[in-house]
């Protein structure tokens, strides 16, 4: 469930194909956003999921899997 609504959030942001966002799908390198894309991503995750990502933590994400990991552990955490 997670996934899904991540990968609605990103396909948003980044305006691309919902087949292109997979778990091990990197931001950067496959995806091609910049440190202001991957900010948007963030408050879009915020906001949908209600939760608040440490900035140490969001540094961490890398991949999509990453992002999905940080939500379930914020949502845990609530």
């Amino acid at each position: 469930m997670e996934f899904e609504k991540l990968q609605e959030i990103i396909v948003d942001v980044l305006n691309v194909q919902k087949d292109e966002v997979k778990p091990e799908t990197t931001f950067v390198d496959d995806l091609g956003a910049d440190s202001l894309d991957i900010f948007q991503i963030i408050m879009g995750i915020e906001e949908e999921f209600d939760i608040e990502i440490d900035n140490d933590e969001a540094e961490k994400i890398v991949t999509v899997q990453d992002a999905v990991d940080q939500i379930k552990k914020a949502v845990d955490n609530k």
